[in-house]
């Protein structure tokens, strides 16, 4: 290990994090980045399979957001307590003690017999979820090296690749030879809590050398105000509301869009559906790094602003231009998570699980409750109606204007 010199305090309102001075830990990045690949993969095959479980349990609209949001509360929920316990007492291992819950709730998905029974499968695989989130951004932000919009790029970049890979191999492997095949997947939520652990024995190392040096663990200092820290915190969670609630109406209902407006079968509204899902792990690795250089506030703002033109659009193209239009929605939007992720953690130093697991928590709450609610409203009205309303939401960046600057921000 590198010798690190430790820069002492010399004002009141700053203060030096040697982490600055390090170099990032490329192997547990690229290990937490696959973990987390392998964990998204295996979630997303629960909206993946919802043309199928909505023919065989002949479920209505609504029922397909009840499941999206049983998954995603039990996903967001617990996070933000997870985050809060693990500042204060690390839990190394809690890693794969959560993917555990998950390979569980897989084997159960695959042979759920009924809604009810598929309902709480989900909520199994979004216990784990909401354990392994708030513990590996923890991870990635102390492998960073300081770089921590590049380190949180790249522990996305992971989740959102095997998010779009998850409706191809549904595609693949469950759509053809049906539900009980999600049972093959196991294999990979092992695989997961086998890197996990690997993670979790240099997680408690670095623990144990903290606790021995506390003097090496300070933290970046703001000069904000409470009431300015209060109200970007505030801006932050709306940004989010408009990402996810738009992310929803993609990744439950796009499938059911392209099948329903332009007579796809199943199988090529998943392939589309990996399209999108690919631009967005494409896209996540840009907004980090670029935070880093430019400023997080402007990733955030181009970020989410910036898929307006085209998400208002979408509606009215064929399908095409739909499946063209979708490329950079997803590019676009994908880069805003890593930026508002690490800006709310530097508005609160010290707290990085708890921010991590409030803001994924946040995150996938509100993914949860847009899908259920979009169901319904898609139940009463059209699908294509639900694509009309949900191509204004990128505007609501437009309050990212309101953000307070931080160092280059």
């Amino acid at each position: 290990m590198n010798k690190q010199v430790i820069v002492q305090p010399s004002g009141l309102k700053t203060t030096s994090n040697p982490i600055k001075v390090g170099k990032a830990v490329y192997p547990i990045l690229i290990a937490i980045s696959l973990s987390h690949l392998l964990n998204d993969t295996l979630q997303s095959i629960i909206p993946a399979i919802y043309p199928i479980v909505k023919e065989s349990f002949s479920l209505t609209f609504a029922q397909i957001g009840l499941i999206t949001l049983t998954f995603q509360l039990a996903a967001s929920l617990f996070q933000p307590f997870v985050g809060f316990y693990t500042d204060r007492k690390p839990q190394p291992y809690s890693l794969a003690i959560g993917m555990a819950f998950t390979l569980v709730g897989l084997v159960m998905l695959s042979t759920a017999p009924s809604f009810k029974f598929l309902i709480f499968s989900v909520a199994l695989i979004g216990i784990g979820s909401s354990i392994f989130h708030p513990e590996a951004s923890r991870v990635a932000h102390m492998a960073s090296g300081g770089r921590r919009g590049m380190a949180q790029s790249v522990f996305q970049l992971g989740g959102n690749f095997g998010s779009s890979i998850g409706p191809l191999l549904a595609a693949l492997i469950i759509v053809p030879y049906g539900q009980s095949n999600i049972v093959w997947f196991s294999a990979l939520a092992l695989l997961a809590i086998f890197i996990l652990f690997y993670v979790g024995k240099w997680y408690k190392r670095k623990v144990n050398i903290r606790a021995s040096r506390p003097d090496t663990d300070l933290h970046d200092v703001h000069n904000l105000p409470k009431r300015k820290v209060i109200l970007s915190v505030s801006i932050l969670l709306v940004l989010i509301f408009s990402k996810y609630i738009y992310l929803a109406s993609m990744t439950s209902y796009y499938t059911f869009y392209t099948i329903h407006k332009f007579g796809v079968s199943v199988q090529d509204s998943q392939i589309y559906l990996f399209i999108f899902l690919f631009a967005v792990a494409a896209g996540t690795i840009i907004g980090g790094p670029l935070g880093d250089r430019i400023g997080r506030k402007y990733v955030i703002w181009g970020s989410i602003l910036g898929v307006a033109p085209f998400s208002i659009l979408l509606p009215h193209m064929n399908l095409f231009w739909t499946v063209i239009l979708t490329i950079p929605i997803g590019v676009i939007l994908a880069s805003a998570f890593s930026a508002i992720l690490v800006y709310a953690q530097e508005l609160f130093p010290g707290k990085v699980g708890m921010i991590s697991g409030l803001f994924f928590g946040y995150a996938f709450g509100m993914a949860g409750i847009g899908s259920a609610l979009l169901g319904g409203l898609a139940d009463r009205t059209s699908i294509e109606y639900v694509y009309q309303i949900c191509a204004y939401l990128p505007l609501i960046g437009l309050i990212t204007a309101f953000l307070p600057n931080i160092g280059k921000d």
